[in-house]
């Protein structure tokens, strides 16, 4: 009853709260332990310390969807960037007629795959569901529900890109100021039965969350066509951040560019393995935030 209570007041009066007692509330409601902000050691902890420690003004353009292309071009070629058909500052202004048969629609502040529509046949697209769909995301403020504070002052907008294809496998590489760690190599996600493993550098296995800790001894996946390559790419994208998760897709042996994350699961990621938590945590310099 406490817990809901709790999580009704945060929701309703979150302005209320400065940034470091609301995170400690919803740290101890989502993980089931304090916050340890005067010595952090694991991921999610260190997360929560960056929010409130590590705040520059490029972040904010970096977590925009739209603005991170220039910078991702800018950083390691246009080429690895889906190419923009159209941005709009309103759902009722998004032109459909100028639309090629095969897109992709998204607003530029959320996450979690939320504010998606991806249209593979223009024909077949349901304009007022993809509209509803699309304005729901306005509702959505991580600042306010996570307080990641880059979300802060991105102003909200809706853009059109390049369809990739169906199936699509997402890499997200775990990477540690300029050093791509791992990669989480997130499989069937389309089909309504996400899963998702880690792997290193050399394409083992690592059991970091539970689908990893679960799977046989022998288990992998095909290691694909220029993963070296996106690790490189990673490692390019993350120099000088303490951490950040960057995400590519790879279309038939084209490499594009996601996003770039610096909070996954608002850093409230229970399903991580202890062990995995601190390990990841240890390599998290803060020491470099404090000077």
């Amino acid at each position: 009853m406490m817990r809901k209570i709790l999580e009704y007041i945060l929701k309703r009066m979150w302005f209320l709260f400065p940034d470091e007692l609301y995170l400690k509330i919803i740290y101890y409601l989502k993980m089931g332990r304090k916050l340890n902000l005067d010595e952090p050691k694991t991921m999610n902890e260190k997360l929560q310390w960056l929010k409130l420690h590590n705040r520059k003004p490029e972040f904010t353009s970096m977590v925009d969807k739209i603005s991170v292309k220039e910078y991702v071009a800018e950083k390691i070629g246009p080429q690895y960037v889906a190419p923009l058909l159209g941005v709009w500052d309103k759902v009722e202004d998004i032109d459909f007629e100028s639309l090629p048969q095969q897109f992709v629609l998204k607003a530029n502040h959320s996450g979690d795959n939320k504010g998606v529509v991806i249209c593979p046949d223009k024909s077949a697209l349901d304009v007022k569901k993809a509209e509803k769909n699309l304005k729901k995301s306005l509702k959505l403020d991580i600042y306010r529900v996570y307080r990641e504070w880059p979300y802060k002052n991105v102003r909200k907008r809706f853009f059109a890109e390049e369809y990739l294809g169906k199936d699509l496998v997402d890499y997200k590489f775990y990477c540690f100021d300029g050093r791509a760690d791992s990669v989480l190599v997130c499989i069937d996600r389309q089909i309504g039965d996400p899963k998702f493993y880690f792997f290193d550098k050399e394409w083992n296995l690592k059991r970091y969350n539970q689908r990893g800790k679960s799977a046989p001894a022998d288990f992998t996946l095909p290691k694909p066509d220029g993963i070296d390559e996106m690790f490189e790419l990673a490692s390019k994208l993350s120099e000088g951040l303490p951490f950040a998760r960057i995400d590519f897709y790879n279309v038939n042996g084209r490499i594009y560019f996601g996003e770039i994350t610096f909070y996954p699961s608002g850093g409230f990621d229970p399903k991580r393995l202890p062990e995995a938590d601190l390990h990841f945590g240890s390599m998290i310099d803060l020491s470099k935030v404090k000077a």
